[in-house]
């Protein structure tokens, strides 16, 4: 299999990682910038490009999609038209797939948005407990990620990559990012309501905090996202007819009390590495069977579990929310 990177910023090398993972060899990458070309050729050896036109996705099997929320179309375009499956990282702005989902579902291509977090071991627990009806229904849950925006990217500064940008802010685009697994756990709000300012400076003026109620059918959930945290943050306290479930992103553990049993039960979660220069609770794992769900997808083994049409979706709760 070949594959083309489009993109090598820090989303683009990890998936050059990913692809290496699962026994892809051959693979091209493709950025404008200079500095990113070559540090992908230091620390990979991969084939680069300066320069790429629509026509050159032919010569690909699959096609990852690592660039800036705001020139993910430009390239999902091109994928589609070339009929050549593609993942896209995680979108923040829903007009421009509207048409690109009616097009490929006409041309029968695969697209591939982002859902990491569904892949992470502790979500799925969580999503197996809620699914399964073994403790009776959600009745209310709180969840709270907290990140501070300077340290995504410590190398440069905020001012200097997207996050700065207000419709692709940094807690703007953790909101979908986080809707997506919930969504799946939880089902489709009914209705929601939120708020959004800026608290800090965080050095880009865009908002840095949002805070949502989601209404579900029979339960409500409290989202808060920030990038002004100086210690990182994902805690959630869920409460069920027969369970209180908590979890905290450090611990490594989900931690169940069964009301029934009268004890808790520690889900413990398998350790995953991180990448040198990022937070240890940032363990490659989770990306790593995305991109392997991706290319299982591309090969017509399964299916992938999030589509375009459901990102619309989330995206248009990201702007009820901010509504």
């Amino acid at each position: 299999m070949k594959a083309l990177v489009i993109g090598l910023g820090s989303m683009g090398k990890r998936r050059v990682r990913c692809l290496r993972e699962h026994a892809v060899r051959d693979i091209v990458g493709f950025d404008t910038r200079a500095d990113r070309r070559a540090q992908a050729a230091q620390e990979y050896g991969i084939e680069l490009r300066d320069t790429l036109a629509a026509g050159d996705l032919q010569a690909f099997d699959c096609v990852v999609i690592s660039t800036p929320p705001d020139q993910h179309h430009t390239a999902m375009a091109w994928s589609i038209a070339a009929g050549k499956p593609c993942f896209v990282e995680a979108s923040v702005i829903r007009e421009p797939l509207v048409a690109l989902a009616r097009q490929a579902q006409q041309r029968g291509v695969l697209v591939a948005p982002s859902c990491t977090l569904r892949f992470h071991s502790a979500v799925r627990d969580i999503t197996e407990a809620v699914r399964s009806g073994r403790y009776g229904k959600a009745c209310n849950f709180s969840y709270h990620c907290g990140q501070y925006l300077p340290d995504w990217h410590p190398w440069e500064k905020v001012s200097d990559f997207y996050v700065s940008n207000p419709l692709t802010g940094g807690a703007r685009e953790i909101v979908p990012f986080e809707l997506t697994w919930m969504v799946d756990a939880f089902g489709w709000p009914t209705r929601v309501q939120g708020t959004k300012m800026r608290t800090a400076d965080v050095g880009a003026p865009i908002d840095d905090t949002y805070a949502a109620l989601l209404h579900f059918d029979g339960f409500v959930g409290s989202l808060v996202v920030d990038v002004v945290a100086r210690q990182a943050v994902r805690k959630l306290t869920l409460n069920l007819e027969r369970a209180s479930l908590s979890w905290d992103w450090d611990s490594g553990v989900v931690r169940v009390y069964e009301a029934d049993a009268a004890r808790t039960i520690e889900l413990k979660q398998p350790p995953s590495q991180a990448h040198a220069g990022y937070n240890q609770n940032i363990g490659e794992a989770m990306y790593v069977a995305e991109i392997g769900s991706f290319l299982a997808a591309a090969a017509g083994r399964a299916p992938f579990p999030h589509n375009l049409q459901d990102d619309i979706r989330v995206l248009e709760l990201l702007e009820a929310i901010e509504a």
